[in-house]
């Protein structure tokens, strides 16, 4: 047997010890930043966001709503075993218990922080059912405002609490580790606010809470600011990563030339609507007998298929909805009429795009990651809970609950005498480089990379043509650390692609197109183990070069 193939499997093992100095440092503003602060309060926090909040943040866009057990004849039990079965046999089990028994307590916080969820008039959850869920469990607001009237009452509620201090403007530019402990954060006043220079915020706990990674791929529903940067900071200060190469399509992107792409939300699919192909034909439920209710992998190739094949796709709501579509489903109606679209007469246009990462920052039950004094939570973190395809509205849900339990912890974790000061952000020598053309025209060409190779479908081929041209973006990076980080971050989910050779979830080989029950195991992967992988060699490697955990 190969040296290789007597690796041991890599497993993810959280950090235990004691605290530093320093402040509670949340980096970013989306939900589950704002959440876990509010949670921590009156513990002194400072909540780092890169735009003002409400702005950059993918919470905010967030249309079909947050899943929960609440409605009659539905349970928790229920809920977990739907996330389960999404997720294609790597899905933790316990994780998925946990966040579905805390759901309904978070639905409450959540409306003690003002969040106006839609009831009807003897006083019940207005539900929608979404793909792959057994029951309807997804509470709105407004029809398809969830996340801007979840944001709103949140910022509401942040901007009322004393205890949580905001630094708008600034961007996290790296993670100061030593002794695989984190003990602050090297942010940068963006060239927008002022200097463009470095200043360094000693932490003796740090929560990533950055989102995602749609910025890497050319067609997404993410906002600019989801870039992976969080990702690469954490691998380079050693952290383990776990399931990168699972990246979710969202099969009804409007396809109307805006970046981002505004999302339909599957809600729409979720009332009747159906997808046809540009010669009329309803072609889902020749995929899956669950038509377009099936998971979103499933309808994201299939939608992906017809348009390879020279077809157009288009979401057909006019019967299902109709009439009735400005008044129940406001958001997507202003983006079609924005683009010149009548939902209720016309045809809307979509195509996949990317919309969630199930992969990110390894934590446990408590949010913690490999690293002392850094926690992650969001769409950022790999619980366990998403697997290998994440259920419909279960990521608002994943932020709150982890939010909550993060908070917990660092409370745990603190010394109880912890008073009520900030500490001030110092300046630091250095600054980033800056050339905005050079930097646009690479990022631009990483988009076309990762929508390339690294897309709704995948093979050996191109995966190793990826990381070839990533590693030349990676040497043309030099000092710009945003291009460098967000490389690096790509990297990290093409090499685990080209190493999981099976299709399972998101992760879709055209070369392996069955699931491989050896490879029903998460991925755990760090940046060393990226260094082993690259460059790949003729001879087949084996999994265990980037390990999985049983």
């Amino acid at each position: 047997m190969a040296a290789q193939n007597q690796r041991e499997a890599r497993t993810f093992v959280p950090f235990e010890g004691k605290p530093g100095p320093g402040d509670v440092v949340i980096i970013g503003a989306g939900l589950a930043g704002l959440f876990t602060a509010l949670k921590l309060a009156p513990l002194p926090v400072t909540v780092i966001a890169a735009a003002p909040l409400g702005e950059g943040a993918s919470s905010m866009w967030a249309q079909g709503g947050i899943a929960a057990a609440v409605g009659e004849g539905d349970s928790t039990a229920k809920h977990a075993a739907d996330t389960i079965e999404a997720g294609a046999g790597i899905v933790d089990p316990e994780v998925a218990r946990v966040v579905a028994d805390e759901g309904p307590d978070r639905i409450r916080d959540l409306l003690s922080y003002g969040v106006p969820f839609d009831r009807d008039l003897e006083g019940h959850y207005v539900l929608s059912k979404e793909a792959a869920h057994s029951e309807k469990r997804v509470v709105r607001v407004s029809g398809d405002r969830a996340g801007a009237a979840i944001m709103q009452a949140l910022i509401a509620a942040v901007r009322n609490t004393p205890s949580i201090r905001v630094l708008e403007g600034y961007e996290a530019d790296g993670l100061i580790a030593e002794n695989d402990r984190v003990g602050g954060v090297r942010l940068i006043r963006s060239r927008s606010h002022g200097t463009g220079s470095y200043v360094f915020v000693p932490a003796s706990a740090v929560v990533l809470a950055t989102g995602g990674v749609g910025a890497l791929f050319a067609l997404t529903t993410n906002p600019s600011y989801a870039k992976g940067e969080a990702i690469a900071m954490a691998a380079r200060a050693g952290a383990v990563i776990a399931d990168p190469e699972f990246v979710q399509f969202h099969p009804t992107a409007i396809d109307a030339g805006i970046d981002p792409a505004p999302l339909a939300t599957e809600a729409l699919r979720g009332e009747g609507a159906t997808l046809v192909n540009s010669l009329g034909e309803r072609f889902m439920l020749a995929v899956d007998p669950r038509g377009e209710l099936a998971p979103r992998d499933v309808v994201a190739r299939g939608v992906f298929n017809e348009l390879n094949a020279g077809r157009g796709v288009f979401l057909d709501c006019r019967e299902a909805i109709g009439a009735y579509f400005e008044k129940e489903f406001p958001t997507v109606w202003s983006h079609c009429r924005h683009a010149g679209i009548d939902p209720a007469k016309d045809l809307i246009p979509v195509a996949p795009a990317e919309h969630y990462h199930m992969g990110g920052i390894a934590t446990d039950l408590r949010g913690r990651t490999s690293l002392g004094g850094l926690w992650a939570v969001g769409e950022v973190a790999s619980t366990g809970l998403h697997g290998a395809n994440r259920l419909a509205s279960n990521s608002l849900l994943e932020a709150v609950v982890f939010g909550a339990r993060v908070a917990t912890d660092i409370r745990a974790y603190l010394p109880h005498d912890r008073v009520g000061h900030f500490v001030h952000p110092r300046r630091v020598p250095g600054d980033r480089a800056s050339a905005p053309d050079q930097r646009r025209q690479a990022i631009d060409r990483l988009r076309a990379i990762m929508t390339k190779y690294v897309g709704v479908q995948r093979s050996a081929k191109g995966l190793k043509m990826a990381l070839a041209a990533l590693k030349d973006l990676d040497a043309a990076a030099a000092a710009d650390t945003v291009l460098s980080n967000m490389v690096l971050t790509a990297r990290l989910i093409a090499a685990a692609a080209l190493m999981r050779k099976e299709s399972r979830g998101g992760h879709y080989r055209i070369d392996y197109p069955a699931a491989d029950p050896a490879f029903a195991k998460r991925t755990f992967i760090t940046i060393e183990d990226l260094q082993a992988i690259e460059p790949v060699p003729r001879a087949t490697r084996s999994v265990s070069a980037m390990a999985c955990r049983p």
